[in-house]
């Protein structure tokens, strides 16, 4: 007999994928009450650059110090990124604060094109914007709306940046040596906002726990995926996040959206699938952008 093995549905691998992103992020805020979010993120970056580390190797060459200064850019605005996003978590609603966040590559897509239904996504995804502030009646902590759209503004262009760092070294290791550079800027502000809690079993376990369900595990994922995901569909899946966040963030943390809040964060999905659409190569994986 015969026992054929099928390969895994890349689209199967994509939502655990998405979800895995969104679960790492919700674990990642219910670790905020022990480690703040200065904690949490430092823990997730340095954890991450970590295992890059012991399984890549890489090595200070030459190329790595004629290109520094790239990968010092690249290094901060990753880490300003996640920071950020982990700042507006702590103040707004999970599934909100992705659906913000998205609205950083779904605006470099559309200045990249030239299409003029993609300003018609953009638009879109603005009117999900509006319905979350309050000129429209939504009771939500401004700063953290404010840090999830920075964050969003990093993301864009952290997927520059990589595109640049990714043409100089080859594989994750600009990535690596990027959360690197990430981790000795976090080390400093960890320790002071933490303090020993940083030293705790538990909670470094847990930490390490957030850097593979939010980028780890993804990751790999994705890259797998991605072998035979056509580019559009795999732009379209992402859109999923922002709902995905939602889910996560009721089922891991309790939090209920106004029916006002949902539709704007389905807004906010259905314009970045559409814009995805326009999408001719295969965008930056999102490690460790998203969340």
């Amino acid at each position: 007999m015969n026992l054929s093995i099928k390969s895994p549905s890349p689209i199967g691998l994509l939502l655990l994928s998405i979800l895995s992103v969104q679960f790492g992020s919700a674990l990642a805020k219910s670790l905020f009450s022990d480690l703040g979010p200065w904690g949490v993120v430092f823990l997730r970056v340095a954890f991450s650059a970590l295992i890059l580390f012991i399984v890549g190797r890489p090595k200070f060459n030459a190329t790595v110090r004629q290109n520094f200064r790239a990968i010092l850019t690249y290094g901060i605005v990753l880490t300003m990124m996640n920071s950020l996003f982990y700042a507006s978590i702590d103040r707004i609603p999970l599934g909100i604060a992705i659906s913000l966040e998205f609205t950083g590559p779904l605006g470099l897509s559309v200045l990249k094109s030239q299409r003029w239904l993609d300003g018609l996504w953009a638009v879109l995804a603005l009117a999900g914007i509006v319905l979350l502030t309050p000129i429209t009646g939504a009771a939500l902590d401004p700063l953290g709306m404010f840090f999830a759209l920075a964050a969003g503004a990093c993301w864009a262009l952290y997927i520059l940046l990589a595109v640049k760092v990714g043409s100089i070294l080859p594989g994750v290791e600009g990535l690596t040596w990027g959360l690197i550079v990430g981790t000795v800027m976090l080390l400093p502000i960890g320790i002071a906002t933490t303090g020993s809690a940083l030293l705790d079993p538990r909670l470094l376990s847990l930490g390490a726990g957030v850097a593979l369900l939010s980028s780890m595990v993804p990751y790999s994922l994705e890259m797998v995926a991605l072998r035979s995901l056509p580019v559009k569909v795999f732009g379209v899946m992402l859109s999923l996040e922002p709902m995905a966040g939602v889910v996560a963030g009721f089922l891991i943390l309790g939090e209920t959206l106004s029916a006002r809040s949902l539709i704007a964060c389905l807004i906010v999905s259905i314009a970045a699938a559409g814009a995805a659409q326009s999408q001719t190569a295969p965008p930056t994986p999102p490690l460790p952008p998203n969340q």
